[in-house]
């Protein structure tokens, strides 16, 4: 018997065969998630200083969720390094400003690795009831690890650094940047399961109602947590107040150049310095108590070189106050980033040296092959700088100041253990005319927001070329100078002594989000070999 044609109608029990997949329709189906979770990194970039969109972060976790949600760990891979690059690429865009484009690729490039990590932990979580919780856990451990390697880490683009305009900001006083930022993600990836359960709904026609109550509490709890952690942010004075003196003496030139004119860059302090002294001698200015110099301020050896000595001691004896120099001093052999407490009548009194130092900046990581690819790299950083031990904390006519060297102000640990050790305020000396007019001054002082609500401190920048500012212990900026000009801010400050949870608590919120993370993870593992076991039987 042979047959010529066979016709298989659906009711006799037998599925009809579906149309093979189109080459175009295969390309399209693995490009769209592609685009989606680059653009959605591009969208998270988007949220970060010096635009004011922090709420974009919610659209970009909610896309991202959509996109990893229930793929295999190649595809999550894959996916999430296309999210890491589309945020980190333009962020970190500043990193090439003066080098060229080869650190600022390489740095994303491996930085995105962490983010794509994280995206294969999202992808094995997404399968678990009340998934946002575990995937934005997971995002976190991400930002931990992040924060702790290569070469010390590096946690610039920390979810929470873009949210010092955002709803969620009083959480930073509830457990500092690891909670923010957990709040936003999961706020995130719940918009992405309440959207996923209504086109669910309205295809089946029946919502699962244990399921949305979890996504909806994902949205919630994190917005409600926020309104209730507002009377931890204040700027009332515990401690009394303190009239602050911020001087950006400006330098020559922007670049990596910036220094080869060191003492005009100490001389312009200097003279801004005695400027507003003759301000005050006016009465034009409030008599500040003490005056903050940034970082780099005298790159010259005061205790090598009498002249730059000479200029730093007329400068303190012409405005009457102690001034934070921040100096480049030789000592023992070692070179260091270093802020001079300078006294007007007894001169330099007291020290600290910056701890975590910049790899690739401050100091050269895999030096020997680094100058094997390209020795003007090398050159550029002729000498290693040393690390502090002790925590920075000046008394300055009387205040604790904590000393975070501009760097530093990325790192939890660098700026909290200033607050613990008795500090009253926070000075966050910086130097970033080697950016030029690049995003990353605006970055840097949303992060110095951030700490000024985490440990409820007024926080100070005083910037070489820009721009500085004043913050309130409740992340308000009051004054603020603009870029590559010459400028000083005067203000009466309050100061605080109270602790709040993220600075009592430490690391532990941290190590608990790790937990869980871990502990999602797990689940998803321990799940997925039950479901193969059962497959195979």
């Amino acid at each position: 018997m042979t047959v010529t044609a066979t016709s298989v109608d659906e009711s006799d029990g037998v599925q009809p065969r579906t149309a093979p997949e189109s080459r175009g329709a295969r390309l399209l189906r693995r490009l769209v998630p592609a685009a989606a979770a680059a653009l959605s990194g591009v969208l998270l970039y988007v949220s970060f200083p010096p635009r004011t969109l922090w709420w974009l972060a919610l659209s970009a976790f909610a896309v991202l969720g959509w996109v990893l949600r229930g793929r295999n760990w190649k595809a999550a891979l894959g996916l999430g390094y296309l999210f890491g690059l589309g945020f980190l690429l333009p962020l970190l865009v500043w990193t090439g400003v003066e080098v060229g484009p080869g650190p600022w690729l390489a740095l994303a490039a491996i930085e995105a690795v962490f983010v794509a990590l994280v995206g294969v932990g999202v992808a094995a979580v997404s399968r678990l009831p009340g998934w946002p919780v575990w995937a934005a856990a997971v995002w976190i451990a991400g930002e931990a690890a992040r924060a702790r390697v290569p070469f010390h880490g590096f946690p610039w683009g920390k979810i929470a650094f873009g949210q010092a305009d955002g709803v969620f900001l009083p959480l930073a006083a509830v457990g500092g940047t690891p909670v923010l930022g957990f709040a936003v993600v999961l706020c995130g990836f719940g918009l992405c399961d309440i959207v996923r359960l209504v086109a669910e709904g309205r295809r089946t026609g029946a919502v699962r109602r244990g399921a949305a109550a979890v996504a909806l509490l994902g949205v919630a709890v994190p917005v409600v947590g926020a309104l209730a952690a507002r009377p931890l942010v204040s700027d009332r004075a515990e401690d009394g107040t303190a009239t602050v003196a911020v001087i950006q003496g400006n330098v020559p030139r922007a670049g990596l150049d910036f220094n080869s004119q060191r003492r005009a860059v100490l001389d312009y302090h200097a003279r801004e310095t005695e400027r507003l002294a003759a301000e005050v001698e006016a009465g034009k200015v409030a008599r500040p108590d003490f005056v903050l110099w940034p970082e780099n301020s005298s790159d010259i050896d005061p205790f090598a070189n009498p002249d730059a000595y000479a200029v730093i001691d007329s400068a303190a004896k012409a405005i009457g106050a102690p001034i934070s120099v921040g100096g480049v001093v030789e000592r023992d052999g070692k070179l260091l980033n270093e802020q001079i407490l300078w006294d007007p009548d007894k001169g330099p009194v007291d020290t600290y040296d910056k701890r975590q130092i910049q790899p690739f900046g401050e100091y050269l990581p895999l030096r020997s092959l680094l100058d094997a690819i390209n020795k003007n790299w090398t050159s550029m950083v002729r000498q290693d700088f040393s690390r502090g031990s002790e925590p920075g904390v000046f008394t300055l006519d009387g205040v604790r100041v904590g000393l975070a060297t501009c760097y530093e102000a990325a790192f939890d640990w660098a700026v909290r253990d200033t607050v613990t050790d008795g500090a009253q305020m926070i000075s966050v000396p910086s130097n970033n005319a080697t950016f030029d007019r690049s995003e990353m001054t605006y970055q840097q002082l949303a992060m110095s927001r951030i700490r000024a609500v985490e440990h409820s401190r007024t926080v100070t920048v005083p910037v070489t070329s820009g721009v500085s500012a004043i913050i309130l212990p409740d992340g308000t900026i009051t004054q603020k100078t603009g870029m590559f000009v010459a400028d000083s801010l005067v203000q009466e400050v309050p100061l605080r002594s109270s602790q709040t949870p993220a600075t009592r608590l430490g690391i532990l919120p941290e190590i608990a989000l790790v937990l869980v993370a871990a502990g999602g993870l797990g689940w998803a593992v321990a799940a997925g070999v039950r479901g193969r076991r059962a497959d195979d039987v």
